[in-house]
């Protein structure tokens, strides 16, 4: 799992505020084409937000760390049943500081 600093992590918070969940976890849970298309989408985006049907923030919360493990991406937010994760591209759209 890629780690990010305080700093990056406000950034990146303050970013994926006007974004919209591009990737949805059903009741199904975290299948293999739900990671395809969060790897997809991070491949494209760099910043994305992923909503989970489930009401246990327990689950949600192992989800989130599975997708991390999965895509090599960072966890930024986890609010509600909205996941805000972040992975950089070949070439950064976003450039964090340090």
């Amino acid at each position: 799992m890629l780690s990010l600093s305080p700093a990056q992590h406000r950034f990146l918070k303050a970013k994926a505020h006007a974004l919209h969940p591009v990737v949805m976890v059903g009741d199904s849970g975290l299948t293999e084409a739900v990671v395809r298309e969060a790897d997809r989408s991070l491949k494209s985006h760099e910043l994305i937000k992923v909503k989970v049907a489930s009401d246990d923030r327990r689950a949600r919360e192992g989800i989130m760390e599975q997708l991390c493990a999965a895509l090599e991406a960072a966890p930024v937010q986890h609010i509600g049943k909205i996941l805000v994760l972040y992975r950089p591209a070949e070439k950064p759209k976003l450039v964090l500081p340090q």
